[in-house]
């Protein structure tokens, strides 16, 4: 089966033109090469690819030298090359087996294979040193033969330091009557590419958005960061329709996409269509983070940004996705959201590394901007239902099928019945308990227990319950986004969680927050201990907050 021999050869000479190959066939003397003489070979200065193939009937040994700085081997053998030389050594080209049994003798991630004609060459006498510097590659899915930029290419000083800057944009041309130099900001054409190539400069940037609203509350950090990095960016989000509510809270974000990225079996109208307005906005970065199989990816991928960085699956469905990615990062599990509050690190970290002469970017806390007109709103809602402000508490995290609930996914067992929250509420003395129903069908079980005097809004936007906490006194709630919201508004917050390890998790340095976390000893948040509830809550009578 000599075909499969030069199939073989066929697809490495397409891969670096510079490679010399010479066999021997069954007429001419054969050498055998053993894993000793490699092993000797390998340890007195060579960089060689070994990949020993064995089958039942003959064995393939294909031996390749690289010769980078004009080395010469130890042995007379004819390299034809004084950049790049191969040495094929083919014992029977008679039968081959498509099925390479045995392993490769030396691990792939050592092997430098880069022609003359891909890559400068940089002759050093440690040649060693050079190859092990290039050897961590950024994705294992992409070009084997590419080992990462060359740590000796030096720079000039055009946008080759710093951070990018807002190009001003160019005068309109009165005398034109077809407009143009109308370009838009950021877009001089004379200099984006260049500085878009040189620096990666990111102009544009679009944020795929996996989960909810507490999901899409948590991005907030890292698009603060995103825009601190690169300034002038502009920064679009495509999200579900519940997250698509968050970022009315988010000043950054241009434009907010409805597109849900879990779904599994998208229309395919839907589907092409978002491709095209993706594809159409010309975008420089797509961040990502739903977990990406090779369908995702190739979503990603057919946007035609410049760098396409995802979660991947840390499990064998993530398998061909590298290969239609810039960058990915593996979670610990399936479900990105039992990171909690940090649940994003791998990529925040990966968006504020440090480059050349900038340094590591720190990751900003968690803000909200809210609106007048969301301010007015809601304290018509809250003067309606009897409150004051700033002499109420918001008691949210109701039991409720609604999806308004604003939960985690890393958290299901977030809610409590309205009858545990009776016992809470009955504590509170000098501030109004103010109770946030997701559903409307909530009201009359609330009025069943409080009666129809009780203090209750109907709220199911972030926007409005950010609005609610920031005129509030404080906030009582299970793990959902008003705990979050009470934070990024600094108010203080009696938090419950189902577990010590959960609130840990969703709520890092607690008392810098001004949060205080009640968790159950049993792992289920209905066991909590309802007197450790209330003696946290009369932290609320004492000095209840005045805005």
């Amino acid at each position: 089966m000599s075909s499969y021999a030069a199939v073989f050869v066929i697809w490495l000479t397409s891969k670096r033109q510079s490679l010399v190959s010479s066999f021997e066939g069954s007429q001419h003397q054969q050498k055998k090469i053993d894993d000793k003489t490699i092993k000797r070979e390998w340890n007195s200065g060579w960089d060689p690819l070994i990949r020993r193939f064995s089958t039942h009937s003959s064995q393939l040994q294909v031996l390749i030298y690289e010769q980078t700085c004009n080395i010469q081997p130890r042995e007379n053998r004819t390299l034809k090359s004084s950049m790049a030389a191969t040495y094929y050594i083919v014992p029977s080209p008679k039968t081959f087996s498509p099925l390479f049994r045995n392993p490769p003798s030396i691990p792939f991630s050592h092997v430098s294979l880069l022609g003359s004609l891909d890559y400068p060459f940089h002759c050093s006498t440690s040649r060693r040193g050079n190859v092990e510097a290039n050897a961590k590659k950024k994705n294992p899915w992409l070009d084997p033969f590419d080992d990462g930029e060359d740590p000796e290419m030096e720079y000039g000083s055009l946008f080759a330091d710093g951070k990018q800057e807002e190009d001003p944009r160019p005068p309109d041309d009165p005398d034109n009557p077809y407009g143009f130099l109308k370009f838009p900001s950021g877009y001089a054409v004379e200099i984006a590419s260049l500085a878009l190539k040189v620096r990666g400069d990111v102009r544009r940037c679009c944020c795929v958005i996996s989960g909810g609203v507490y999901e899409n509350l948590l991005f907030f950090p890292a698009i603060q960061l995103i825009k601190d990095r690169y300034p002038g960016v502009q920064i679009d989000v495509v999200a579900s329709e519940r997250g698509k509510q968050t970022y009315e809270l988010n000043k950054n974000v241009r434009w907010a996409n409805a597109y849900d990225p879990d779904d599994e079996f998208p229309e395919p109208a839907e589907y092409t269509d978002m491709v095209g307005v993706l594809k159409n906005r010309y975008y420089d970065m797509v961040l990502s983070t739903k977990l990406a199989g090779l369908g995702h990816a190739a979503f990603l991928f057919m946007t035609t940004a410049r760098d396409r960085v995802s979660y991947v699956y840390p499990n064998v469905n993530a398998a061909g996705a590298g290969l239609l990615l810039s960058e990915t990062f593996v979670p610990d599990s399936l479900n990105l959201s039992d990171g909690g509050f940090n649940m994003y690190h791998q990529m925040v970290d990966w968006l504020g590394r440090p480059f050349r002469d900038v340094p590591k970017q720190p990751v900003p806390p968690l803000r909200v901007s809210i609106s007048r007109k969301l301010k007015e709103v809601v304290e018509a809602k809250y003067e309606k239902a009897g409150a004051k402000k700033g002499k109420y508490v918001v008691i949210h995290g109701i039991k409720s099928d609604s999806k308004a609930s604003m939960q985690s996914r890393g958290d299901p067992d977030s809610l409590l019945p309205i009858e545990v929250w009776a016992e809470i509420a009955d504590a509170i003395r000098e501030v109004t308990p103010l109770f946030v129903i997701p559903h409307e069908k909530e009201r009359e079980n609330v009025e069943e227990i409080f009666g129809e005097d009780a203090s209750i809004v109907f709220i199911t936007t972030p926007g409005q319950m950010a609005a609610l906490i920031n005129d509030s006194a404080g906030v009582i709630a299970t793990n959902t986004a008003a705990v979050q919201l009470a934070n990024a508004r600094e108010k203080p917050c009696v938090a419950l969680f189902c577990s010590e390890e959960k609130g840990n998790k969703f709520v890092p340095q607690a008392e810098e927050k001004k949060c205080i976390i009640i968790s159950s000893k049993t792992g289920k948040l209905i066991d909590i201990d309802v007197e450790a509830v209330k003696n946290a809550v009369q932290t609320f009578n004492l000095s209840p907050a005045l805005v």
